[in-house]
């Protein structure tokens, strides 16, 4: 939307430019120096689509409330550019992209020490387990489904922010077990002394499920408390998470027990 701005008359620019303003004339400058601050307390979210019309549909119904200002790269190189310009606080990532796919995109995100930790949303249009498990092990945080709600997205976007700025470190934290030790203040994992390479997601559903040792806790309260909301993802996906952290993890892998019908426990 473009904005028509009058001149100011003859008379305004006279008495702007040499008299005084009127008392009850509120300060010319004060607009402006609210502008940065609003700006400043927005959450950044990058949004890396090829398909304009999508991309620019994303981008309205983010920032509609005000508190999210979205950036759009409709290429793998170019969102690589622009996150090493200013990391954003989450990145909504398209898994077919041009130049560079959206795997391989995930994956230098994830090398970056600035993006390690940006919570990651991947779209794509592959249905198959197989598919969603390669882009989570590639560092994805989650991922929706083409074709998908904007409502729904915009509500795992708002969820994932919610959980706290990216880079904003944990409460210190440590356990060491008969094999497992962790260090979740430095991030670090290791299982018989050898450390273990877990995805930001993998990484919190452990210090979670450490932090509840010998607790119950159900695929429900898993969402929630790790992935920042109770709907809208399938609890499917915890399954898959708990899996492969379980595999990573070797013979530590036996703490973390399924309750049928309940959910995970982490026994010491």
């Amino acid at each position: 939307m473009t904005l028509h701005v009058l001149p100011p008359t003859r008379t305004d620019h006279r008495t702007t430019a040499g008299a005084a303003a009127p008392a009850d004339a509120a300060p010319r400058t004060s607009p402006l120096r609210s502008v940065p601050a609003a700006r400043a307390n927005r959450r950044r979210v990058l949004v890396v689509e090829d398909e304009l019309d999508i991309a620019e549909l994303i981008k309205h119904t983010l920032e509609r409330g005000g508190d999210i200002e979205v950036e759009l790269a409709a290429s793998g190189d170019a969102a690589l550019k622009a996150s090493s310009e200013q990391p954003p606080d989450l990145v909504v990532l398209d898994l077919n992209l041009p130049v560079l796919s959206g795997l391989e995109v995930c994956r230098i995100l994830r090398q970056r020490a600035a993006t390690a930790t940006v919570p990651i949303i991947m779209l794509t249009a592959r249905t198959s387990e197989g598919d969603r498990v390669m882009g989570l092990d590639s560092g994805a945080d989650d991922y929706v489904t083409k074709p998908f709600s904007v409502r729904e997205l915009a509500a795992r976007v708002r969820a994932a922010l919610r959980r706290g700025r990216a880079g904003e470190a944990p409460q210190a934290t440590t356990y060491q077990g008969a094999h497992l030790t962790a260090d979740f203040d430095a991030v670090s994992v290791q299982v018989d002394g050898v450390a273990v390479k877990l995805t930001r997601r993998e990484f919190e559903l452990l210090r979670y499920l450490v932090d509840n040792r010998n607790r119950v806790l159900s695929r429900d309260r898993l969402l929630e408390r790790v992935w920042g909301y109770d709907r809208f993802i399938e609890t499917r996906s915890v399954d898959v998470h708990v899996g492969r952290l379980r595999a990573k993890l070797g013979a530590a892998g036996r703490q973390i027990e399924t309750v049928v019908g309940l959910g995970y426990r982490f026994v010491e």
